[in-house]
């Protein structure tokens, strides 16, 4: 009977996590993710961001509602997202906390790439986002943050899923701290469990998780935390420097370990 269960229990853990899903066959992304308006330092981190399987494995389909949560003034995702609204009938909305960053409005304002982006306010007091309204929406690398700053994971995550269709899909990039690890510790990593646990709370249901993005040379030990490693590569602070050697090493590692997640709204 236990021998039955562990079977079982395998035969499920195996049916929430694909290592390598396949590449959609989706032209208008496959332009978007080539497309020459992509800069070259952002096309370099493809390798380790896999941004063809990621959507893939979330579930990004053409005529989507898509919202990313704080895209930054030069957001490796809009380079993507946008162009792919606007190929295929979606359309793309940035949450950030200032909708009207001149920054983040200059990196899009080619409306012939970018299309008809839309901006809408997110912070911890609260948000702007139309409820069910989106069918697609992308969390990259903010979870670390927000860890450190009382509620506003569940805050977040309250108005991420009030502002999905229901079916909607909630994407997740995040470093990956080890199992057990403090999501507060402020090494840029926290726990999928952390993750998992803060969205299932909010009424998300786990859909999935996928492997592409691991990296198992990512030890999660750094001096700087996850910053140590590429793209930010910190090298120092007012307590030591790194030597061309250890920068040597931590370059070698790449980008970090990586969780990649999917939840869908009921």
């Amino acid at each position: 009977m236990i021998a039955r269960r562990t079977l079982i229990a395998a035969f499920a853990a195996a049916s929430l996590c694909t290592s390598l899903p396949a590449v959609a066959d989706d032209a208008a992304l496959t332009t978007a993710i080539n497309g020459a308006w992509r800069s070259d330092v952002n096309k370099a981190r493809d390798a380790y961001r896999h941004p063809a399987q990621a959507l893939a494995f979330w579930g990004l389909k053409p005529g989507m509602t898509i919202v990313e949560i704080d895209p930054g003034a030069k957001g490796w995702w809009t380079e993507i997202l946008a162009p792919y609204a606007k190929a295929t009938g979606g359309h793309y909305i940035a949450a950030l906390r200032n909708p009207k960053d001149e920054t983040f409005w200059k990196e899009v304002a080619n409306t012939a790439i970018y299309g008809d982006v839309s901006a809408k306010t997110l912070t911890p007091q609260g948000s702007d986002l139309p409820a069910n309204s989106a069918d697609f929406l992308l969390v990259a690398r903010a979870f670390h943050n927000w860890a450190r700053q009382d509620e506003t994971t569940d805050t977040y995550l309250k108005i991420f899923y009030t502002t999905l269709k229901p079916g909607g899909i909630l994407a997740v990039e995040q470093h990956r701290a080890p199992d057990g690890a403090d999501p507060k510790a402020g090494t840029g990593y926290v726990p999928e469990s952390y993750v998992i646990q803060a969205a299932e709370k909010a009424g998300f249901v786990f859909d999935g998780r996928s492997e592409i993005n691991a990296n198992p040379k990512d030890t999660r030990d750094h001096p700087f935390g996850v910053w140590t490693l590429p793209p930010v590569r910190q090298s120092k602070d007012n307590t030591r420097t790194l030597t061309d050697a250890e920068r040597q090493t931590y370059d070698a590692i790449g980008e970090s370990d990586r969780m990649t997640l999917k939840f869908r709204k009921p």
